[in-house]
Parts: structure tokens; C-alpha cells; sequence
């Protein structure tokens, strides 16, 4: 028997049989070659990169869940925030979003610096595709020209950069960071140098915000769990030596007859300099401008952690609740004037910015919202996101729609062009799925339960339910003529369903079995004669609707049209393959509605564009990064103008227009 191998012994074709076997990870995976392509096809045959390009449109989400600090407006109107490996400049009265993409994984930390226009972001320790490990590290750039100034700290920081501060008395020279290590590192940069000025043992609780005075030259203050301390940087004197180090002493704040704090949340400070922090019991404490002892205290300021400080241009003060979601303003006595209270659906507070009219106030919240208005007439959801893992994608047939769903329970219906959602419904279960009915009538949600869901499109209102799967479904896809519904489950069976009334009534007609392992995808024929299933072991099975009994022969398929090339292990994207890939490493493809090209979601937070058919071995893509989570689903929109991405465990989802 003939063979040709590739270079690589990944994959090798047997042209008598018509076959290419790819070998991952040691198991053979048979891939049928179609009768027509058998003759001229060639392992060896040069592939081109894809016609098209992606440029990122566009970044929905915002990370509150987990990070302080991280809601700023800029000199020209835009909201400075960030989310998964991205920086967001959003100018809400245009619409328009910018993106700084230079980081490698996730941020974690983010601060302006007094000129308004320089940005430090930091980033938590990552792997690269090949296994290599990204450090944390900051990074310095230019909000107007979004191009990167300085990379500091690389090899310097542990785990994650999780605090920032940009010095204020001396013209921004400084800046100072701390990390996620067991000690909580301080360190000072004199970042235009980037060069580290001195670094001390923070503290082993965590530290939730390390911010340098306004007025006070060399005077750091750091607050976290049990401790508010003041730091003050001495030495070296100018022109030291090759060596020399400053030094950072500590004071710690005394909370004398007052009730200490379990967690100093925040700090603040007001105009005369003096230091406001809020604490976990609800309290804020103001200590005087060079001291660090109470002068004043607002007991039971909220109901729950203060989690958020806010001082305005004319000199009051807003503080947020992390329990009771309000909003508070106070006078400069710290007299309350007002409050607001954000719906309990959107979560309590995380942030608070002031607008550059005074009159507008941007608020961070922990469900990963960015919420707009005031005090007077209420708050508004301005940025909406998901909270948990993200898994489920599905864009509609004929309309500038898609849906995504996660483990937050939450589905979302997101227009396109306006960038918001259409509706937003909750559910019983975590979702893990989606598909639209080619009508776009309908659409079926599959969630870790087992129980799959159609909700009508306009309304989300529930049009069935079925529990018949024993674990999770992870495959749901309607037959292209719509008149069949294959559910895939970690029972390893496919649940096929008959559907009627353009998706409104459905009867099971087929439980498929023959797989060994869990189903990982599906995809059908473009005539809806047959369906393909991949599954956890590297299996691909063929099945016939009408009877719903596998089709044993995969010399009779090896024609088929399928419809959207959906199944990572299939002839016309066995190019997605690197060498010495994992089954595991590719989680989701797509081809174009035009044919022209395949998209790829990995395990490494990036999204791949290939040519289609993409049928020779480790074929050329083009790589785009801003996902910093392993990429769950990709999908094109119904006139492939653009391309959406979600990742998982960075609950972000990104639409790139396809140019």
C-alpha cells in the first residue's frame, strides 16, 4: 500500500484508500478524502494565507468581578477600562471603541498618569502556545497613538501586577506597583528609565490598592486585609552610584479607639490632603494630612464593605457600597447630600468616575457592568458582560444578531451594529450551548444539566423544554432545512428531535449511540441527509436523521457537503492542526458563509483565519490576540462582515470585522 507522509509524522495519506490519517497524540484519526480532490491532492501542496483579515471592531465586557481601580475618563471623553488581554478607549457620545492590545494575558491593574495621556496596565503570569511562560510585567502607552513606551518588570514580578500608581508631587516620575506574590512586593520604578528604584515586603494578607499621595512627595499608602500602612520613600540622593537603592519605611495607620477594620477597601484623598479609606464594616475613617491617626469617622457610612471612593472636582465625596449597591455623596464636612442605588441585577459597586461635566458619574460594578448617569435621575447600564466561564455562541441566520449564553446562567442577544444587547434573560442552569433555527425564529439553548431550552427570539420567552440527556449537552445544531434538532451530550448519545412550526414544536425521534466518549461537536450536511459528530477520544461517526442509526460506512459520506465545517477533526480543516497538538488545543471552527474562509478558537486565547478548504498539514494562518482564556466558540455573522469570539474563563466576547 502506497503512502506519502508530510514533514511532519503527524499526518500521512493514503491515496490508494483516498485517506489521510492524522496522528494526535499518538491516536489515528482517519479523514476521508472526497473522490474529487483523491487524484491531485498532495500533502506537500502549498497553502495560502486567508483572503481576508480580521481588524477588532469591537470588546464587550468589563472586569469588575475581581479587580479595583480600573475606570478612568480621558482628557477627549473616552472610558479607559479593561477586560481580558484588551484596554478599552470607549467614547460613549460617538459610539466608538479603540483598543490597546499589547499584553499577552490577562490585566489586572491599570493607572493614568498626571499629563492624562500616559496609561500603565499590568498583567498576570501566563504560557504561551509553545509552552514558554509570559511574565507579568507593566506596560507603559500612549492613549492617543495607542503605541507601547516602555515594558517594565519583566522577571521582577510574581504570579500578577495587582495594584498601579503613577507618583502626583513630582510630575508623574514614578510609579509604583505590587504584585501577587506570597509577600505582596512593593516596588518603586522610575519608569522612564525603566529602571526599579527599590522594592520591600508589602505585607503576606492581600493588599487591595497602593496609591502615591497627591501633595506629598515619597509618600505611598497601601491599604488590604487588616492594614493600612504609609510608606516613605527615601534616597538615593540624585546622581548616586551604580547600585545605590532608595528605601521605602513603613508607618502602619492606628485606628486607636475606633473599631479596626478587617479590610481597608479603598482609598481617597481629599482636596485639603487629607486621607479617606473605606473599610469592610461600612465605615469611613479620615485621617489628617500628615498623620496617621483618625481625625473623623462616618460609622455605618453602608450597610456591607465600602468598596469604592470617589473625590470630586469640587471637593465632595462619593462612596460605593459593595453590599448594599449604593451610591452615596457627601459634603466636605461628609454630611450625606444624596444617594442612588443600582439595581441588585447589575451588582454592587466596584468603581466610581467622575465625567468630565461633573454632572455624568461612570460606576464600575462586580457582575462586570459599567453603569452611566447621576445621583438626581438614576443609573443607567451603559457596558453589559458576562460574569462566569463563557461557552455558548450562536449567530443568527439572516440578521446582524448573536447570542451568547455561560455558566453565569445569563443569555444575552447582542445587535451588532448598535453593540448592545437586544434582551437579556436569565436562566435555571448554566448554559454551555446555542443554536439559532434557520428561520431565526427560534433558538436552543443546551445547559450543564442536561436540559435544553428554545426560546423565542423576540420575546426569549420559552417556547419547550427537554431533560433527556444525563450530563451536560455540548452540541446543539438545527438540520439546515430545519426540520431536525441533534443534541450532543457528555453521556456520549446525540438526542435527535423532529421539529415542526418553524421550531415551536418538537418529538424525539432518535437517542444515536456508538461513541465511546463525551460529544465535542457537530456539524450536517448542507442537504440535511447526515450529520457528523466528533467526540472526547478523537472519534468521528456519521449518522443518518431519518433513522437515526449510525452510518457504518465512511466511504459513503466522503462526498457530503458540510455545512459549516463545524468539527475540528474533519478532512476540510485537518490544516488547523499544529504538530504535537493536543485533541484538546483547538475548541472551536467555523467556515464563512462565502466558503472562503475558516476561522479557529484555541486553547492559548487566540483566533486563527485560514483559507478554506484548509486540507494541507499545519496550513498558514493569520493569529489575532486579545482573548486571554482559552477560546470557546467562534462564529461569522450571517453576511460574514464580521467574525465573533468568546473566551471562556475571561467571560469576554469580541467582534472582529472581517476586511
Amino acid at each position: 500500500m502506497k503512502k506519502a507522509s508530510s514533514k511532519s509524522k503527524q499526518v500521512v495519506f493514503y491515496p490508494e484508500e483516498g485517506v489521510v490519517k492524522l496522528y494526535l497524540r499518538g491516536r489515528s484519526v482517519p479523514l476521508y478524502v472526497p473522490d474529487s480532490l483523491v487524484a491531485s491532492y498532495s500533502l506537500e501542496a502549498k497553502a495560502e494565507l486567508p483572503p481576508r483579515e480580521l481588524h477588532l471592531e469591537w470588546v464587550y465586557g468589563y472586569r469588575g468581578r475581581d479587580c479595583r481601580s480600573n475606570l478612568y475618563i480621558l482628557p477627549s471623553g473616552e472610558l479607559l477600562y479593561f477586560t481580558a488581554a484588551v484596554c478599552v478607549l470607549y467614547d460613549p457620545t460617538a459610539g466608538t471603541q479603540r483598543h490597546y492590545r499589547g499584553h499577552t494575558d490577562d490585566i489586572k491593574s491599570l493607572a493614568v498618569h498626571p499629563d492624562s495621556v500616559t496609561i500603565a496596565s499590568g498583567q498576570v503570569a501566563g504560557n504561551s502556545q509553545d509552552g514558554k511562560s509570559l511574565p507579568p510585567h507593566v506596560r507603559i502607552w500612549h492613549s492617543v497613538s495607542l503605541c507601547t513606551l516602555h515594558v517594565i518588570g519583566v522577571g521582577h514580578f510574581d504570579r500578577a501586577v495587582t495594584c498601579l500608581s503613577f507618583s502626583k508631587a513630582d510630575g508623574g516620575s514614578h510609579l509604583c506597583a505590587c504584585d501577587e506574590s506570597g509577600d505582596h512586593v512593593l516596588s518603586v520604578w522610575q519608569w522612564q528609565r525603566e529602571l526599579k528604584v527599590t522594592e520591600v515586603k508589602c505585607s503576606t494578607e492581600p493588599v487591595l490598592a497602593t496609591i502615591f499621595h497627591p501633595t506629598e512627595p515619597n509618600l505611598i499608602i497601601t491599604c488590604g486585609k487588616s492594614q493600612l500602612y504609609y510608606w516613605s520613600l527615601e534616597g538615593p540622593p540624585a546622581g548616586g552610584g551604580a547600585g545605590a537603592m532608595a528605601t521605602l519605611s513603613k508607618r502602619q495607620g492606628v485606628f486607636e479607639k475606633h473599631e479596626k477594620p478587617r479590610f481597608v477597601l479603598c482609598v481617597a484623598f481629599a482636596e485639603n490632603g487629607d486621607v479617606v479609606t473605606g473599610d469592610s464594616n461600612g465605615n469611613l475613617y479620615i485621617w489628617s494630612k500628615g498623620s496617621h491617626r483618625i481625625s473623623q469617622a462616618v460609622v455605618g457610612a453602608h450597610d456591607g464593605g465600602v468598596f469604592a471612593l470617589c473625590v470630586c472636582r469640587d471637593g465632595t465625596l462619593l462612596s460605593g457600597g459593595g453590599k448594599d449597591g449604593r451610591i452615596v455623596l457627601w459634603d466636605r464636612e461628609y454630611k450625606k447630600v444624596r444617594e442612588t442605588r443600582i439595581p441588585e441585577c447589575y451588582g454592587p459597586v466596584r468603581t466610581i468616575a467622575e465625567g468630565r461635566a461633573g454632572d455624568i458619574l461612570y460606576v464600575g460594578t462586580t457582575k462586570n457592568c459599567v453603569m452611566s448617569g447621576s445621583l438626581e435621575n438614576g443609573l443607567s447600564c451603559l457596558i453589559q458582560g458576562h460574569t462566569d466561564e463563557l461557552w455558548g455562541l450562536s449567530c443568527h441566520p439572516s440578521l446582524d444578531l448573536f447570542l451568547t449564553c455561560g455558566h453565569d446562567k445569563l443569555v444575552h442577544l447582542w445587535n451588532s451594529k448598535s453593540h448592545e444587547p437586544v434582551w437579556t434573560t436569565t436562566l435555571e442552569d448554566s448554559a454551555r450551548v446555542a443554536g439559532f433555527h434557520p428561520s431565526g425564529n427560534v433558538v436552543a439553548v443546551g445547559t450543564t444539566a442536561g436540559r435544553f431550552l428554545v426560546l423565542d427570539t423576540q420575546s426569549h420567552v420559552i417556547v419547550t423544554t427537554f431533560s433527556d440527556a444525563g450530563e451536560q449537552i455540548s452540541a446543539i445544531s438545527y438540520s439546515p432545512d430545519g426540520q431536525y434538532l441533534a443534541v450532543g451530550s457528555h453521556d456520549n448519545f446525540i438526542y435527535l428531535y423532529e421539529v415542526a412550526e418553524e421550531g415551536r414544536e418538537y418529538r424525539r425521534v432518535g437517542k444515536c449511540s456508538g461513541h465511546s466518549s463525551y460529544i465535542t461537536h457537530l456539524d450536517w450536511a448542507s442537504d440535511s441527509s447526515s450529520f457528523m459528530t466528533n467526540s472526547g477520544d478523537y472519534e468521528i461517526l456519521y449518522w443518518d436523521p431519518d433513522s437515526g442509526k449510525q452510518i457504518v460506512s465512511a466511504e459513503s459520506v466522503r462526498n457530503v457537503d458540510w455545512e459549516n465545517a463545524s468539527c475540528t477533526l474533519s478532512f476540510h480543516v485537518l490544516g488547523i492542526w499544529p504538530d504535537g497538538a493536543d485533541g484538546t488545543d483547538i475548541n472551536a471552527v467555523i467556515k464563512s458563509h462565502d466558503r472562503k474562509l475558516v476561522a479557529t478558537g484555541d486553547d492559548f486565547g487566540g483566533v486563527r483565519l485560514y483559507s478554506f478548504p484548509c486540507v494541507v498539514p499545519r496550513a498558514p494562518s493569520s493569529k489575532y490576540s486579545g482573548h486571554s482564556s482559552h477560546v470557546t466558540r467562534v462564529s461569522f455573522l450571517h453576511n460574514d462582515s464580521a467574525l465573533i469570539s468568546v473566551g471562556g474563563k475571561d467571560c469576554t466576547v469580541l467582534q472582529w470585522m472581517v476586511m
